[in-house]
């Protein structure tokens, strides 16, 4: 078997809407609906599908819990435009900006918090691995 890319990711959340608002607000993200009523965060080739937390879809992660998740995104704005976005909307960051590693290679990352806790990192590559 080869394993060719990641197709989606399942994020649990508290509130369908507020995740929606918050990802296309502040991270233009934008939602699209599926099977009349599921949500996911649109990133163009991946999604990010949004199961309420108590009312998840099957089958399902064993434990699944808003806050959980750890996710990478990748920016082509510099670093000090992303600090100055997060900064204008009120969005506080955790951590950065740091040199992290991606699959790519190096990356310079900040780090803050969805509204139900899931650690968000933006990158920008600063050395892309041939």
């Amino acid at each position: 078997m080869k394993i060719s890319h990641i197709d989606h990711v399942v994020m649990t959340i508290k509130d369908v809407e507020a995740t929606c608002r918050f990802y296309l607000d502040i991270l233009d993200i934008p939602s699209i609906t599926y099977k009349k009523t599921r949500k996911s965060l649109w990133l163009g080739t991946q999604k990010i599908n949004l199961h309420p937390h108590g009312g998840e879809y099957t089958p399902h992660a064993n434990v699944s819990s808003p806050g959980t998740l750890d996710l990478c995104f990748i920016t082509e704005n510099t670093i000090d435009e992303v600090i100055a976005h997060l900064n204008t909307h009120n969005i506080p960051i955790e951590e950065g900006p740091v040199e992290t590693n991606g699959a790519r290679g190096k990356m310079c990352s900040v780090y803050f918090r969805d509204p139900d806790l899931n650690l968000i990192e933006i990158a920008r590559y600063t050395h892309i691995n041939k």
